[in-house]
């Protein structure tokens, strides 16, 4: 179930509220071009800006419009415990598939604290977890003793693996259990670890470029590497270009030049610098893979 494709699908918002028939109509993007898996309310999501009712009201209306094509892994992950646990509950009985649970940030837990804040959350929630490392965005990595460590939690079925090290993505792989998936949580890594034995990603360009994510992971899985390596640096340049400033404003701007919802953010996080905009605007141009969409 934890290969492929997956994407971290950003909120779309109109007004400053909550664009729901948008959601659905992204929802029917992605599935339409090969996304294998759907991550609603992450980081490019703006979880932490969206309201408990908006988060669940998101969650719903992505497995409801899936409606079983694909596995919806909702994001519940905050820097509280409980909060975690609450919302990890919530979406299981909306019907989630699993929950990804990012590592607590600003609190800079110790090894020891990740460990059992993960175990606290398998023991209290009987839905499947994918454990999410992102130290750029937490201030603390989880090494690949800590993974491997949780990945003996019962319900810790993953890891989305952002750390930008293919060392410890290396660790990790060596020695976990066949059936722990390893997926990338950095676009422009995805062969990479692909090849290492990952068995996808989380991607974030997949919002503005599913089918090109999906068919290099396909092409990959299919032992087609040529294509896999063709398609990676077709899109390589337009993944670097999503992380030019604070994700997701790079991928929400493009998405609204592209057609796909409104590029509209919420505070803290604002509209892209011209200068900036400039680069992603050369980068759209410039990927073979891209072109005006209507969903």
């Amino acid at each position: 179930m934890y290969s492929g494709s997956f994407v971290a699908m950003i909120t779309p918002f109109k007004d400053g509220k909550v664009d729901e028939q948008k959601v659905a109509d992204l929802v029917e993007f992605q599935l339409r071009n090969g996304t294998n898996g759907l991550v609603p309310c992450g980081t490019t999501g703006e979880a932490v800006t969206l309201s408990d009712e908006e988060h669940l009201r998101v969650v719903q209306i992505s497995i409801e419009t899936a409606r079983g094509r694909a596995p919806i892994v909702a994001g519940t992950g905050t820097n509280s415990t409980d909060k975690t646990i609450k919302m990890t509950k919530a979406v299981a009985e909306l019907g989630a598939d699993a929950a990804l649970v990012v590592t607590p940030y600003y609190n800079k837990p110790t090894p020891e604290g990740l460990f059992q804040h993960y175990k606290a959350i398998n023991d209290a929630v009987d839905l499947p977890i994918v454990a999410y490392n992102v130290p750029s965005r937490t201030s603390v990595n989880m090494s690949a003793e800590t993974t491997l460590r949780i990945s003996k939690l019962p319900n810790v079925v993953a890891v989305k693996e952002a750390g930008g090290s293919m060392d410890q993505a290396s660790e990790i792989l060596q020695d976990a259990d066949a059936d722990f998936a390893v997926m990338s949580g950095d676009d422009s890594l995805t062969l990479p670890l692909l090849a290492l034995g990952g068995t996808g990603v989380v991607s974030v360009v997949a919002n503005i470029a599913p089918a090109a994510m999906s068919d290099l992971v396909r092409a990959f899985h299919g032992g087609d590497v040529a294509r896999a390596r063709e398609l990676h640096l077709q899109i390589f340049g337009l993944c670097r270009a999503m992380f030019i400033e604070t994700n997701p404003i790079p991928v929400k701007t493009a998405a609204g030049i592209l057609g796909l919802c409104s590029d509209e953010l919420r505070l803290p996080l604002v509209s892209m610098s011209e200068s900036n905009l400039a680069k992603l605007k050369a980068a759209l141009d410039s990927c073979p893979l891209i072109q005006p969409i209507a969903v």
